[in-house]
């Protein structure tokens, strides 16, 4: 099993100017970094993916959606944008062959609101009609879409594995699956081992973080119970730790992100690295 670490757990945004961080997590001993798109244009794809070559790291993509990128936002120009977004991060994960593109796909990140049953149904449509479109270019590309629950202080539409496995199960497609952030979990779900083993093979990757978004073995997030069920299932993806280290204003409010999370980044990183390599490898 890879274990590999989020870009968001040094910097937001990432950039070229960023890149020390793969000597850094290389240092360490991660095999995979993620990195998460929140400006395309502030990075160097090809000269970042000849570092990772050269330091023999994998490249994961993830998503940062704002409000400007919701696919089901009741505004026929944002959720235009949002598809955009999502086949623009596809090319990306292609081309830096990454397996996955994660993250809240459905929805802007901090959208939360108490609206009315009709409401919430015509948004899962237009959520539902460019899920369908999306995943006919991640199908092209070889590129699996992995779509996140949030806890429910960040959205209001997909919250738990049983929301997440009914939208990709309506859109049927080996191309979609569903990613599971445990810190998210742990907010949502009653047992996260049990909501693994329902998942199956529909669990394409994992981001590995505590409770409280700190550390991970630092909480009281059951790992054990965790590790079982990846054993059970047959999990052979990632394990990524998606902090937070040096949020921008907007991730920090979508994120609610008030206070750091570790003494540093770097001692997250180490610490959380080795406490998931002897956990789970």
């Amino acid at each position: 099993m890879d274990i590999g670490i989020s870009t968001f757990v040094w910097v937001s945004p990432f950039s070229s100017k960023s890149f020390d961080i793969l000597h850094k997590a290389k240092a360490i001993g991660y095999d995979v970094v993620e990195v998460a798109v929140e400006d395309r244009d502030l990075i160097d794809w090809a000269a970042l993916k000849e570092i990772a070559r050269e330091l023999g790291l994998k490249i994961t993509i993830s998503g940062a959606f704002g409000v400007d990128r919701d696919i089901s936002s009741n505004r026929a120009e944002i959720r235009a944008n949002g598809l955009s977004y999502i086949v623009d991060c596809l090319n990306i994960a292609s081309d830096m062959e990454s397996p996955v593109f994660g993250g809240p796909l459905y929805s802007a990140v901090g959208k939360t609101r108490l609206v009315s049953k009709a409401e919430k149904e015509q948004e899962r449509q237009w959520c539902l009609e460019n899920l369908f479109q999306a995943t006919k270019h991640a199908e092209a590309l070889g590129v699996i879409l992995a779509l996140e629950p949030l806890n429910r202080f960040e959205t209001d539409m997909v919250n738990t594995v049983d929301q997440a496995i009914s939208l990709v199960d309506e859109v049927d497609s080996s191309h979609l699956k569903i990613l599971l952030d445990t810190f998210h979990s742990n907010i949502e779900e009653k047992n996260i081992p049990a909501c693994i083993e329902k998942l199956g093979d529909r669990l394409i990757h994992i981001q590995a973080n505590e409770n409280d978004r700190g550390t991970p073995g630092t909480g009281h997030l059951d790992w054990m119970g965790i590790r079982n069920a990846l054993d059970t299932i047959g999990y052979d993806g990632s394990l990524v730790i998606e902090t937070f280290g040096a949020p921008s204003k907007e991730l920090a409010r979508a994120a609610s992100v008030w206070r750091p999370l570790a003494n540093s980044a770097d001692e997250l990183a180490e610490e959380g690295f080795a406490f998931l390599k002897g956990t789970f490898c």
